[in-house]
């Protein structure tokens, strides 16, 4: 006597596992991430230059730019860096910001307060600083007179320069060759973005822009209601 099984239930168990796969929502685990994202750090070419692609590794779902709820009590427009939450967040209407994940250099701690954007470069001219020769000159000495703009450039895509009463603070916010960097704190530098993200946050920005910058110790400020701030960690 022969045994038919039907393979109908198989068939419908498989479908529903395959459908039930593809509709499980992107993790937050750095490396799994979704089409989405995948996209918005693609590789794009900009003024002639192809930005590399971000490696997924580099990313996850809670890192990549996106509206969140924000309370800060500025106007839309205004950006906030908080470099102890290693989050950049440009504000607004409706109490939401675009938040930007940064990597935050040595410079990202030397100056809290206010300032202005009175200007931006797209593919800036880099020149190492005094310290910077001082501390490394076998690194930097070859490129004292500095680099200009390119691919390899520390300051990456664009550079938004931060003044106070009419002079430079020698605060960047720019972008960076060396995507493994951002979500990190970093030996050198001021605050970096992936160059997807710069040359985005570049596009809303105009001459005048207010930007607030926040101490270490304020890191997670007005992220709630609250205004309670958190200890900011690698994402």
């Amino acid at each position: 006597m022969s045994i038919q099984i039907s393979l109908r239930p198989l068939i419908a168990l498989t479908a529903l596992a395959f459908l039930t796969a593809c509709a499980t929502p992107p993790s937050d685990v750095p490396g799994q991430i979704g089409a989405e994202t995948r996209a918005m750090y693609a590789a794009v070419e900009d003024d002639g230059r192809e930005i590399p692609a971000v490696p997924d590794k580099y990313l996850s779902e809670a890192g990549k730019r996106q509206l969140v709820p924000y309370y800060a009590p500025y106007p839309a427009g205004t950006i906030v860096v908080d470099p102890g939450g290693r989050h950049l967040y440009h504000i607004q209407d409706d109490e939401t910001a675009m938040r930007y994940l940064v990597a935050v250099g040595a410079a990202g701690y030397g100056f809290a307060g206010e300032a202005t954007i009175p200007f931006q470069r797209d593919w800036p001219y880099w020149t190492p600083t005094k310290n910077m020769l001082k501390r490394d000159p076998e690194t930097y000495g070859p490129v004292r007179n500095g680099l200009p703009g390119g691919l390899d450039n520390p300051l990456g895509a664009r550079a938004l320069y931060l003044y106070r009463n009419g002079r430079d603070t020698l605060y960047r916010i720019h972008g960076t060759p060396s995507p493994w960097t951002v979500g990190h704190a970093t030996s050198s530098g001021c605050i970096r973005l992936f160059n997807q993200d710069i040359i985005h946050l570049a596009e809303q920005v105009e001459a005048g822009t207010d930007v607030v910058v926040l101490r270490k110790e304020e890191a997670g400020k007005w992220t709630s209601p609250s205004e309670e701030g958190t200890q900011g960690e690698d994402v």
